[in-house]
């Protein structure tokens, strides 16, 4: 008997042990961890490749993309019971360019924690676009976003969202190309009323895995961006029909069909 009680022992001590390794550390929500999100931009099933693959849009149109930018911020995270951590807004801004590895991610710092959900702006909120030139620095810095062709000016802000690309149902432009031009943005206006096409964006982590942030680590949330969605969701978008889109009613309806072209992947932590 005792040594069948001694073995017994041995045994719970050995899954006490396996359970302890494997458990998740315990967390200190007054400490502050690193969170990465990842946007990997796809058309459809397929990654996106600039100036190489061609894509079949909605309208059944072949089409290319040479140039895909679009601004992320005002990031916030839940906890599963509700709590909520906004990102201060100084820290809550990136600009996401595809071909550029440096910026296909934002990262911030959040108190530790388990995280079930995930928003964040599709856009440059009416606040941040309106203040003065020495509060918008870094990527919406102007001067910066002229350089990168991602500002208008005062009363239409900036673009939140531009893609380009090639396509034999566009025009011939004055270049000798058949381009497409998509550059959607519109905060609601500063001395007058205008389209407002910011975009709030909310991405439930619970089926592809909470995002567990503590420090010594970065927990990546990997969301998939289908650009293929620009031209189709609410309204099918016919390169033919609009070859260029910037500052107009239409545009609305592009940004209704962007707001739905993300998805959560899976988070690694």
């Amino acid at each position: 008997m005792r040594k069948i009680s001694i073995a017994a022992m041995a045994g719970l001590l050995f899954l006490a042990s396996c359970k302890k390794e494997g458990k998740e550390p315990e967390y200190n929500q007054n400490e502050l961890a690193p969170l990465s999100v990842e946007f990997d931009n796809i058309v459809g099933g397929t990654n996106l490749y600039l100036n190489a693959t061609t894509y079949t849009n909605a309208a059944g149109e072949d089409y290319t993309v040479s140039l895909l930018q679009y601004y992320v911020s005002n990031i916030k995270v839940y906890k599963a019971d509700g709590t909520e951590y906004v990102v201060p807004q100084d820290s809550s801004y990136f600009l996401i360019k595809e071909g550029d590895q440096a910026s296909g991610s934002a990262l911030v710092n959040v108190p530790e924690g388990d995280y079930a959900r995930l928003v964040f702006t599709l856009g440059v909120d009416s606040l941040r676009s309106t203040m003065d030139i020495d509060k918008r620095t870094g990527v919406l810095d102007p001067a910066s976003g002229m350089d990168n062709g991602m500002y208008w000016g005062w009363n239409s802000g900036y673009i939140f969202l531009k893609m380009e690309g090639l396509s034999a149902a566009a025009p011939v432009d004055g270049s000798g190309q058949n381009k497409f031009r998509y550059h959607i943005g519109g905060f609601g206006g500063y001395s007058a009323p205008t389209i407002n096409n910011i975009k709030e964006i909310s991405i439930d982590l619970n089926q592809a895995g909470v995002a567990k942030v503590r420090k010594g680590r970065t927990s990546n949330i990997h969301l998939m961006v289908d650009i293929g969605k620009v031209m189709s969701g609410t309204t099918t978008v016919s390169i033919a029909a609009n070859p260029t889109v910037m500052f107009s009613d239409f545009s609305t309806k592009i940004a209704a069909n962007y707001a739905a072209m993300f998805s959560h992947d899976h988070t690694e932590n």
